[in-house]
């Protein structure tokens, strides 16, 4: 009995003391003097690799998400006579949940993990070290980019995460299933309200694309110098990514709904 609460005041002590290295990690990341014109090109590189090579899989899971959605929206509401609504249930769904979550889940599975093996791999092969032998910050040179790369496009990709939805619901209720396409974009307009439904899912992905980015290079940046430890990091920085975002969605929805 003994040991196994003594195994359990270890485990605390760890947790929490791994909490705070992370937060004072992320703040020797961010609390930075800006090198702006050093930075920059980093910065874009970093924007390409984490953004732009994670359109594809948004773009095509967006759209079949969308069409999904449409499916299964016109099938419920055929029954209570409301085919008409099938714009406004599409348009509302994703903008205030099905956007920002599944963006970021995403991300985290293809941005976060690449990261986060880029990273522990640098980690791997000595690179850090030698930065650190040649007077070059690691954190400036090779995290401070990545993790706002990260931050600038996940709000970006949820953005188009919602208009191809949208578009894939349009696809399958007016094209195939024969909605009128005017009502359709009717109820849509008249339902959504930018300050209430389309900002406060750009607010959660801008607070998602700060957290997942986070948990990816500080996993990366802490990980067992190991083909195994490597291996370990990219499975935590999934995880522990897409735990957060679900919990801090149901925190951010309770706020933005007034349920605080």
């Amino acid at each position: 009995m003994i040991n196994r609460i003594q195994q359990l005041g270890a485990m605390g002590i760890q947790t929490f003391g791994r909490i705070g290295i992370s937060g004072l990690f992320l703040l020797r990341v961010i609390f930075r003097w800006p090198r702006v014109i050093r930075t920059l090109p980093l910065l874009i590189d970093q924007i390409y690799v984490v953004g732009v090579l994670s359109l594809v899989i948004v773009v095509i899971s967006s759209l079949f998400i969308g069409m999904v959605l449409g499916l299964q929206g016109y099938n419920i509401l055929e029954k209570f006579g409301a085919t008409p609504q099938l714009g406004q249930l599409v348009a509302l769904s994703v903008t205030r949940e099905l956007g920002p979550v599944l963006t970021a889940l995403l991300f985290a599975g293809r941005a976060g993990s690449a990261l986060t093996a880029e990273i522990g791999l640098m980690q791997t092969t000595e690179q850090i070290s030698s930065m650190e032998m040649m007077a070059v910050d690691p954190l400036w040179r090779v995290i401070y980019p990545r993790f706002w790369a990260g931050f600038i496009s996940l709000p970006i990709l949820t953005v188009i995460f919602m208009i191809i939805a949208v578009y894939g619901s349009y696809l399958v209720g007016v094209d195939w299933l024969g909605i009128d396409p005017g009502q359709f974009w009717s109820n849509m307009q008249a339902s959504v309200n930018f300050r209430i439904d389309i900002l406060n899912g750009v607010i959660k992905s801008i607070v998602f694309g700060f957290v997942v980015t986070w948990i990816a290079v500080y996993q990366g940046f802490y990980t067992k110098p190991t083909a195994e430890g490597i291996g370990r990091a990219t499975t935590k920085t999934v995880v522990y990514a897409s735990l957060a975002v679900l919990g801090l969605d149901f925190m951010l929805t309770a706020f933005m709904l007034g349920g605080w």
